[in-house]
């Protein structure tokens, strides 16, 4: 199954088992980060609580596992050479996921999901990042693995197999007996009879005690049956196969090559197949490119042509219309003077054919002449006030003469 599909959200089919995927990635995880030595330079040095084998899987704490995410993220980059600050818990995390996909994408690498799936902290997303960046470190610091050593096992040469489709058998008095599963059958539980050791001690019995005359059983045949039925199920003898015994496995090992190498057959033909066809299409349609082109590349040409008096003509357009708004408020302005000498007019006209101030006028002649005619009454009679005054006086001053 591919990357993109495991981490594909709405794939068409997925199987039962697509439950358990981010578990297996979440161990095949675990195995890298042991392989760099995580546990000693990365939990302890920080003094982090150890990370299960299921921890990016299951959702418990978002903000803890997205701190975990980037602090393990940022410690594989600068494993792989790279220079990235440690984050901080308090910092931007947008800016933190954005950051970390760039490196990712720096060792070509596809990120088909969007940047948001990784805040969560955990899921099949961040589990990719984390298995790209521990592939990476793992390259960076040159790990390999060697070749296994086997243990040498004492094999029993009594008990060696040369087919391992036979068992060897012994004869004793021309009874099969298997050597081989002898072991197993003393490893059992269940209690087995012993039948060859059941055949010797009859023997013996048989030889001391022959009797000199044929027996006759006197035994009801009913009581027998029932016997006989009873200790049946003790007389059945089975063999069973020991999934721990390594021919199992061998003999599993060659049924899944088998297996292998016909499917392999079969897909192979299937792939070259479509590789055939899927070459035939691509020059079919890089043929099919070349014609068009060469049939339209006139009016490629007429296009490009046509494309750039377009523009110039939308450029003309554009300083004419620029003309024509600085012309607009011209005439907005000219407009408005003319509306407004317009009301000015108006009111002039109206003031002109309205009697109402020509009769305030006349009132205020009228009230003037009134106001007039009392102050000349009030200037008369100050006159004679004073001409009173006058003769009072030269009549004081003709008497005090004459007194004299």
């Amino acid at each position: 199954m591919s990357e993109e599909k495991k981490r594909g959200d709405d794939g068409d089919e997925l199987g039962p088992g697509q439950f358990y995927e981010p578990f297996i990635q979440n161990e095949e995880l675990m195995d890298k980060l042991s392989i760099l030595d995580c546990g000693r330079e990365f939990i302890r040095k920080n003094n982090l609580k150890p990370i299960s084998k299921h921890y990016f899987a299951i959702p418990t704490n978002p903000g803890e596992q997205f701190y975990m995410f980037t602090s393990l993220s940022a410690w594989l980059l600068r494993k792989s050479g790279k220079t990235f600050e440690q984050p901080q818990e308090y910092d931007d995390p947008n800016a933190t996921i954005s950051s970390l996909l760039d490196e990712v994408r720096k060792f070509n690498y596809t990120i088909d999901f969007p940047p948001s799936k990784l805040k969560q902290g955990c899921g099949e997303q961040c589990l990719y990042v984390l298995s790209r960046l521990s592939d990476e470190a793992i390259k960076y610091t040159g790990f390999k693995w060697k070749k296994p050593v086997y243990p040498e096992e004492e094999v029993d040469e009594q008990h060696v197999v040369e087919d391992e489709n036979e068992l060897t058998l012994n004869t004793v008095d021309d009874t099969p007996m298997f050597d081989d599963v002898e072991e197993d059958f003393e490893e059992e539980d269940e209690p087995i009879m012993d039948l060859e050791g059941m055949k010797h001690l009859n023997r013996k019995n048989a030889e001391s005690t022959k009797p000199e005359e044929i027996l006759e059983s006197n035994q009801d045949a009913a009581d027998w049956k029932l016997e006989v039925e009873r200790v049946m199920p003790q007389l059945k003898v089975t063999i069973r196969t020991d999934n721990k015994d390594w021919r199992v496995h061998l003999d599993q090992m060659h049924q899944h090559k088998d297996g292998i190498e016909t499917s392999l057959t079969e897909t192979k033909t299937y792939l070259d197949k479509l590789h055939d066809e899927i070459s035939r299409t691509l020059e079919k349609i890089g043929s099919r490119e070349k014609y068009l082109n060469s049939q339209l590349e006139h009016l490629l040409h007429d296009f490009r042509n046509i494309q750039e008096q377009s523009t110039e003509t939308k450029e003309r357009y554009r300083q004419a219309s620029g003309g024509v708004t600085e012309r607009s408020r011209i005439l907005a302005e000219v407009t408005e003077e003319l509306e407004k000498i317009k009301s000015e007019m108006e009111d002039r006209g109206s003031s002109m054919t309205d009697g109402a101030p020509l009769v305030k006028i006349k009132q205020a002649i009228q009230q003037i002449k009134k106001e007039s005619t009392q102050m000349d009454i009030r200037i008369g009679v100050v006159e004679h006030v004073l001409l009173q005054a006058k003769l009072k006086d030269k009549a004081t001053l003709s008497k005090q003469t004459h007194d004299i």
